[in-house]
């Protein structure tokens, strides 16, 4: 799983680092199978680290100039896993993942696999269920960077399942990212908090395209609304502080913002668009989210009370401000 999250994990302390640090002249060899280009570049930054590497691809040729620096070509799956103790999986989904490792299932046992494949939380449990049913385990990760990123000090990854086996093999971890946090023994836990970040990190990026589609139907390239862009970006860290603390209490008090203004600023925004002649399908998204929070009775609360309607139906409900719990999920103000 990869991708940039906007999640972060604090900043590396080099004594820790130094203190955790086990690195040898001759670290150990691990199979990465797949090399899309974050297999690839896992691959380099471990062949970088003195690791000796093993790679299986289905697209045989993509190993070539690993092979080249002095990675292994395994022939087949089987053979891949085979050939050492630690498999990083590096595939499109857990489709894929079964489709390479069912062959080579008798090769699994004893075998940690570190498993960076994007996932759900449920797919990333029925993973680890099924590499333990063939005497496995699985380590689940989710790399908060782009492939340029992985072998550098400032990248991180998330990860869970077993601690033992995060604690044990720390330092390949390290060689892929520089930072890393175990985050449970739940192995969907690394999965789900990268799903957070990228519901984050997919839905801002479309944002920016819708708005350089607007921009240029209008005369203007990316780059003359890139200091506006940057700038909106930015701000938003403030928003989520100070929203999160409101939500998390059940606070939708329209002190600061209330939804009815907000609607009136999304359909400017959708008018824009048509009048543009841009596709507006993001926009009449957004639309749709505000008036359906309008309907169920929040023109004066906060726009932050439209979490509730995106909330699992059933999830407990929030408190209003006069203590009575919120049954029905409508504003009691």
């Amino acid at each position: 799983m990869a991708g940039g999250t906007g999640f972060r994990l604090p900043p590396i302390d080099p004594l820790e680092a130094a203190m955790n640090s086990t690195a040898t002249e001759h670290p150990g060899s691990v199979t990465v199978i797949g090399l899309g280009p974050m297999g690839r570049a896992m691959a380099e930054a471990l062949l970088d680290r003195g690791y000796g590497v093993t790679v299986w691809n289905r697209t045989a040729s993509r190993a070539d100039d690993l092979v080249a620096r002095g990675a292994v070509l395994a022939p087949c799956p089987a053979d891949a896993v085979a050939a050492n103790e630690v498999i990083i999986l590096s595939l499109t989904d857990y489709e894929a993942v079964h489709a390479v490792l069912e062959p080579a299932a008798q090769a699994l046992h004893d075998k940690v696999l570190l498993n960076l494949t994007s996932a759900t939380p449920e797919e990333a449990r029925a993973g680890a269920r099924w590499a333990a049913g063939l005497g496995a385990v699985q380590l689940t990760g989710g790399v908060n960077s782009s492939p340029s990123g992985i072998g550098q000090p400032d990248s991180a990854t998330l990860y869970s399942g077993p601690r033992e086996v995060f604690d044990r093999h720390r330092q390949v971890l390290e060689a892929l990212t520089g930072r890393v946090e175990h985050q449970g023994e739940d192995p969907g836990l690394a999965a789900l908090s990268y799903q957070l970040g990228m519901v984050m990190f997919w839905t801002s990026m479309l944002s920016f395209w819708q708005a350089v589609a607007l921009a240029r139907a209008n005369g203007l390239k990316a780059a003359d609304i890139l200091p506006y862009a940057t700038e909106t970006a930015d701000s938003l860290a403030q928003f989520f502080a100070f929203y999160a603390e409101r939500i998390d209490a059940g606070v939708h008090d329209g002190d600061v913002d209330r939804l009815a203004m907000g609607v009136a600023s999304a359909e400017h925004v959708l008018h824009t668009h048509t009048e543009a002649g841009v596709d507006s399908t993001l926009p009449a998204a957004v639309v749709d989210l505000f008036r359906r929070g309008m309907a169920a009775g929040r023109a004066g609360d906060s726009f932050s009370s439209l979490v509730e309607l995106l909330a699992k139906p059933g999830d407990p409900t929030e408190e209003g401000t006069d203590g009575r719990v919120r049954e029905d999920g409508l504003s009691l103000r």
